[in-house]
């Protein structure tokens, strides 16, 4: 899951966390070096799954002999209506009852809701020696059809699923609904998602890129594709001015490379503030051939392309690449997890400060607009609860607000959200929504924007449920329009935070300069410290500056939910919990 960084620590994201790509405490080149790589087409790391298909008490569409059954499976746009077909299955003969072979592999991507339509067709006598992908569908005999998250079907502790099949026009509802039968979706994980390479790269003797220093080198590394550029899957810090750099470990699984013998490109470049990073020197190497060359301990050289079109030639150069480090390991993943019972309970707070403006008023960010159109605050509740929820089978979300003062109350920096002065859930997203609509017209907007009380309210839950050895994580979403004025404060929270089940997801809305804010996202590598002295664990926060990211291609809930699976492994790695074993086992 998340991307392949590492800080030979096991915080942050990937299979052993994400390297702050900085060489020192300032000037970080972190985020220029991440806004290259992924103008270059870097993705990150997804666990694969494979889906397989079965089927019972089809609708007989044949006059004489039993259904001819396919499975064709679309996924669903992010309008909800957009179908892009995925896959079809082999064509079963004569059977009600059809079990297929044929599997639909496919990424299963935590941050998104990944919407699966599922449509069964009984295929014509004629047309049954032709292969299934030339097939009209339109001219065969649809039997039913279902729709589900594949969120809904890794949750499962089986991981299956049987839907009912309903045709096209029973979608509405009817007094009497028919029965087409059911289709039973079973999925597993990929082994190529368990096993993880560790590499140790160095390089000797690097040309000087600069004038009048060395260079400031980090390498990518990029798989081959059949078509187009090669595309980067992994990175290493930058090393300041380091002619002979050697750079923490990068994690790679056969699953993001292809295969093991599949063809990777290692560039070694010299990072520019402005983006334009030079190239020294690179090579072409599989994961077989690399680990060959840190059997033989020795080095090869960087090659440099010169000339172009029919002239192109690689000029070798005095400088080298070797690998110190090479192991195979199967980890355990987020979705192993989740299949032996760990569940994320989502939590939210929502800033009342008066800052937000009139709610009365279509300035004011929590204005509720009559044409139903979302405010940032709706949008991020909604975005974020629909991923987060699948994972939550109660689906009792606690809900606070901070910065205004309730009714009959002074003013609160973490009130229940429902009013209530004896509980803080309420029931699903659309209760939160409840909750949240009634609070704007039932609380006096004040201030300040203090982070600290709801982040300990949090903390107190997931460690209650840690003391009661429940096997659950907690996720809390902070959306907030201004700069916190508790910064020291909700430092020592996050510290303490980072011990606990739970992570922390910060949502800035409205035009706020929020750089002092960034310092509590660990992405830059420096991990919070407070004010005894004590540095966080783990980094258990992701911040996104909503107008930062609104226009772009990335959602509100991508950016914000991409680290999450990377930092719950990260807190079971911590607390060695296998998902085999008990939270008490694992403690003690």
């Amino acid at each position: 899951m998340g991307s392949c960084w590492s800080d030979g620590k096991g915080g942050g994201r990937g299979g052993g966390g994400m390297v702050g790509v900085c060489g020192t405490t300032s000037g970080c080149p972190n985020d220029a070096v991440d806004y290259y790589l992924k103008s270059r087409g870097f993705n990150g790391l997804f666990s694969q799954i494979e889906l397989s298909f079965s089927a019972s008490n089809l609708r007989d569409g044949d006059v004489i002999s039993k259904s001819d059954a396919m499975v064709v499976v679309y996924t669903k746009g992010r309008d909800g209506i957009t179908l892009s077909e995925l896959f079809r299955s082999e064509v079963v003969l004569n059977s009600l009852n059809p079990k297929w072979i044929k599997k639909l592999t496919l990424s299963f991507q935590f941050e998104l809701v990944q919407t699966l339509l599922f449509r069964v067709y009984d295929i014509d006598t004629q047309f049954q020696n032709s292969r299934e992908e030339m097939l009209k569908l339109d001219e065969q005999q649809f039997l039913g059809e279902a729709t589900c998250a594949l969120s809904e079907i890794i949750t499962k502790s089986n991981r299956t699923v049987a839907l009912e099949l309903m045709r096209k026009e029973s979608v509405a509802a009817t007094a009497q609904p028919q029965n087409y039968g059911k289709l039973v979706v079973h999925a597993e994980e990929s082994l190529a998602s368990k096993t993880t390479t560790e590499i140790v790269l160095r390089c000797l003797h690097l040309e000087p890129m600069d004038h009048f220093s060395k260079s400031d080198p980090f390498l990518v590394i990029s798989k081959m594709v059949e078509h187009g550029s090669p595309i980067p899957v992994s990175k290493t810090e930058v090393l300041k001015n380091d002619a002979n750099p050697v750079w923490k470990p990068v994690f790679l699984s056969v699953q993001q490379v292809g295969s093991k013998d599949s063809p990777l490109v290692i560039e070694c470049l010299d990072f520019n503030g402005n983006g334009n990073h030079s190239l020294i020197g690179k090579v072409e190497k599989s994961l077989a051939e690399l680990e060959k060359l840190h059997v033989s301990g020795q080095g090869i050289n960087l090659l440099l392309p010169t000339g172009v079109g029919h002239k192109h030639e690689d000029k070798a150069l005095k400088s080298q690449i070797s690998v110190d480090k090479f192991t195979e390991t199967v980890q355990h993943t987020f979705l192993e997890y989740l299949a032996s019972g760990f569940e994320l309970n989502f939590m939210v707070a929502i800033d009342f400060t008066a800052s937000n403006g009139n709610p009365r008023l279509p300035d004011s960010l929590h204005y509720i607009d009559p044409t139903g159109r979302l405010n940032a605050y709706q949008r991020a509740i909604v975005e974020v609860g629909e991923v987060l929820q699948f994972y939550d089978t109660d689906k009792k979300f606690p809900a606070w607000g901070f910065g205004a003062r309730p009714i009959d109350i002074p003013v609160s920096h973490c009130f229940n959200l429902n009013g209530s002065s004896t509980y803080c859930e309420v029931d699903g997203i659309q209760g939160i929504m409840n909750a949240y609509n009634g609070a704007l017209f039932n609380v006096s907007f004040a201030g300040p924007t203090l982070f600290g009380p709801v982040i300990n309210a949090a903390s107190t839950i997931a460690s209650e449920s840690l003391a009661q050895n429940s096997r659950r994580y907690y996720v809390l979403l902070i959306i907030t329009d201004g700069v916190i004025t508790d910064l020291q404060e909700t430092r020592d929270a996050l510290v303490s935070a980072s011990d606990l089940p739970l992570s922390i997801l910060i949502v800035g809305v409205g035009g706020a300069d929020y750089k002092e804010m960034e310092v509590l996202d660990g992405d830059k590598g420096e991990r919070l410290e407070s004010s005894s002295g004590r540095v966080a664990s783990r980094d258990v926060v992701q911040f996104v500056a909503l107008k930062d990211i609104q226009y772009g291609e990335v959602s509100v809930v991508e950016a914000l939910l991409a680290e999450l699976p990377s930092q719950f492994l990260a807190y079971m790695k911590n607390r060695n919990i296998t998902p085999t074993t008990t939270t008490t086992t694992s403690a003690s």
